[in-house]
């Protein structure tokens, strides 16, 4: 009958919930409305408790942890997503296969902590890994490979140097979107990176030139951050940035003393505290000043921000800027 098909479903999520409290690390909280994840985080945890079966989302963020156990997390192989951020585990105190056994696992995040080499190996099922603000020198060979799924790698705020960063330590990134290596140790533009590569950031390191015909390698670039860095105009042969894909460029705090050929597509150019000291339409524009039409059509520069401030111009901007970029909104200063 409908009423007692409807009592036993009653009876039913009932002990279903029952379990799941039970089954609840006491040093944790397991909401019901929220089956599948366990909050661990905030708790000062030194150790990982045992991580329940159900368990798909587990927060671990902000505690003394100091070992990835694999014992601890024997039964969690239905995880989708690890915060591990602000622990202090180390490269040695990762247990031997205890990532690659998650199959299911999309997200690690283990920021802030005390790492000194990329943890390997890796599960084949992940697409972001975050692994800011630790001590890594190092990336293993091969540590990416099978990593198809891969789309986000964040390194910054690590110990990377230009040996660390290779063909061979970044082989298998084949559908990377995102990479950042903002604050190393980089004297060099990284060689390896996939062609697939949308969201290039190199903030914050020791690069000192780009070679030419560095980014026909990748042709998908659109974001690309450079500020402060040790960029000099001698060091930036003038067309490098003339690539269609490209949206946003960020030259910011660098040494230049000349404004680079603008691509048609670009959007949006910070060059603010460099040395520069003039800057003219003649010599920035993509395409002839005099060949600027009136109206605005799909061949006309994009450019929308300009930011100028901090160098040694002086105001006005030019007339033939004015011309040139139909589209800017912004300039600043």
């Amino acid at each position: 009958r409908v009423g007692d098909i409807c009592c036993l479903w009653l009876i039913w999520d009932t002990v279903c919930i029952c379990q799941h409290i039970q089954a609840c690390p006491q040093e944790c909280r397991c909401p019901p409305n929220f089956p599948h994840a366990v909050y661990c985080d905030n708790k000062g945890l030194k150790s990982i408790p045992k991580i329940p079966p159900y368990t798909w989302y587990l927060y671990l963020q902000n505690n003394l942890i100091e070992v990835l156990s694999g014992d601890a997390l024997r039964n969690a192989t239905q995880l989708r997503w690890l915060n591990l951020n602000h622990n202090k585990i180390t490269s040695e105190g990762v247990d031997e296969g205890v990532l690659n056994t998650m199959s299911h696992l999309a997200h690690l995040y283990m920021d802030e902590n005390l790492l000194s080499s990329v943890p390997s190996p890796l599960p084949a099922s992940l697409e972001h890994l975050r692994l800011s603000r630790n001590r890594i020198s190092k990336i293993p060979a091969g540590v990416f490979i099978g990593l198809d799924k891969l789309n986000l790698l964040d390194l910054q705020g690590n110990k990377l140097m230009d040996d660390a960063v290779t063909e061979v330590s970044l082989k298998g990134l084949n559908n990377l979107v995102q990479i950042n290596l903002a604050k190393n140790q980089l004297t060099n533009m990284p060689l390896g990176l996939p062609p697939t590569t949308t969201q290039l950031f190199l903030d914050g390191n020791n690069i000192e030139k780009i070679p030419v015909g560095y980014f026909k390698g990748l042709p998908k670039v659109a974001f690309l951050r450079l500020n402060h860095n040790k960029l000099g105009s001698s060091g930036v042969p003038k067309d490098v940035f003339n690539i269609s894909s490209i949206l946003d460029l960020q030259l910011s705090h660098n040494q230049l003393t000349e404004v680079p050929l603008i691509p048609s597509g670009l959007e949006h150019l910070h060059l603010d505290h460099n040395k520069i000291k003039s800057v003219s339409g003649s010599n920035v524009c993509p395409v002839s000043v005099d060949a600027v039409e009136d109206t605005i059509n799909e061949s006309s520069p994009r450019l929308r921000y300009l930011r100028l401030d901090g160098n040694e111009i002086k105001p006005p901007i030019p007339r033939d800027i004015i011309l040139c970029f139909r589209l800017l909104r912004s300039i600043v200063i």
